[in-house]
């Protein structure tokens, strides 16, 4: 980037980046341990945590940028923006009428930052390795490939389909930049909480599935939260989005999950144990669960299917006593369960298990 670039823009560049990303990852972690009893502590951890991308922001704002380096200040400004304001609403979470509320809206704000960010990877290192697993950051093989594909290329990347990201009944999409048709690519489905969207969600799985090969259909609900009650509308909707997405891309259909985040990982359930389901795999995530969705399942359609649960010790919203019953009424049908119960997760998203689902999902752990 840097070239014959004015020396402001490289040095105003060389700031920005760093700290929007030191931003992100304050978003990221406190998403990650977010729980009534723990948000004092959080809300003071995240004190000057958005300094840096605040005064890094307000010096890129005061440059005029060359001409041809004005499109990555349209992608880092407004990412930092975010960032920065999701920090502050965190902070001032305690103070609202519902402060577990507005916590959960103040680090939604990392999907959007992350989305005006995104397109920057194909030309900056350090934004590159932050849309991949941490353990694959170095690794020198995927980032030629990466790097190595072609920024303009159609039908691959991050998508909307059937309106702008979030749209009621429509998904979002992403295809890794280095997809070639003659491969067949395991296909994640990833189901957002009650009052989420799938253009949000989507963001919770880009890194594991950019890093592994993996093409990743964020959906959104046509109501509110999906429809639990009458899971034909919602389970049939899915159905249809993948065999769209399989009829465009080459899908691999013996590795087909669908995972999900609360009333998503509800509907996983719901839905996946249905005959008319199609997915190879289910892992529902700090989940609801009630014996009588194991009574109106399909007895075939259960046994021997693959089931990986995961659930908070601490999940104030739903006790992870319900997880331990899924595990238990499931395999008495004839489930294949793995159950993951982690010490210190609350009813947030735990990001650090995509990668043990994948590698579940794609038989790489014994």
């Amino acid at each position: 980037m840097s070239g014959t670039a004015p020396e402001p823009a490289i040095d105003a560049l060389a700031r920005l980046v760093p700290a929007t990303l030191k931003a992100l990852h304050a978003l990221e972690f406190a998403g990650r341990h977010l729980a009534p009893e723990s948000l004092p502590k959080l809300v003071e951890v995240m004190a000057g945590r958005d300094e840096d991308a605040r005064a890094a922001l307000a010096a890129s704002r005061q440059l005029d940028w060359p001409g041809r380096l004005k499109p990555v200040r349209d992608c880092l400004e407004p990412a930092a923006e975010t960032a920065v304001e999701g920090i502050a609403e965190l902070r001032l979470a305690g103070e609202a009428p519902q402060p577990i509320v507005a916590a959960y809206r103040a680090v939604r704000r990392y999907a959007t930052a992350a989305e005006s960010l995104y397109p920057l990877a194909p030309f900056l290192k350090p934004v590159n390795q932050f849309f991949l697993e941490p353990s694959a950051r170095d690794d020198a093989q995927l980032l030629e490939r990466l790097t190595g594909a072609d920024p303009t290329r159609e039908k691959v990347g991050v998508m909307h389909v059937g309106g702008p990201a979030g749209t009621r009944g429509a998904f979002s999409l992403y295809v890794p930049e280095y997809y070639d048709a003659a491969t067949a690519y395991p296909l994640v489905v990833a189901l957002h909480g009650g009052s989420g969207n799938g253009g949000a969600f989507l963001w919770s799985w880009l890194r594991e599935a950019r890093t592994r090969g993996v093409i990743l259909l964020a959906p959104t609900a046509q109501g509110p939260t999906w429809s639990l009650m009458e899971p034909e509308l919602d389970g049939a909707a899915i159905e249809r989005m993948v065999e769209q997405v399989a009829s465009e891309w080459t899908i691999d259909q013996g590795h087909k999950l669908m995972t999900g985040m609360s009333d998503g990982g509800t509907f996983s359930y719901v839905w996946g144990l249905r005959q008319a389901c199609r997915f190879t795999h289910l892992a529902p995530i700090a989940a609801a669960f009630h014996p009588m969705i194991v009574s109106m399942a399909d007895s075939t359609r259960v046994k021997g299917l693959p089931i990986h649960i995961v659930h908070g010790a601490q999940d104030w919203m739903f006790p992870s006593h319900t997880a331990a019953m899924a595990e238990r009424v499931l395999q008495q049908a004839g489930a294949a369960v793995v159950y993951r119960e982690i010490a210190d997760l609350s009813h947030t998203y735990p990001r650090d298990q995509n990668g043990p689902i994948l590698d579940w999902l794609l038989g790489r752990v014994s």
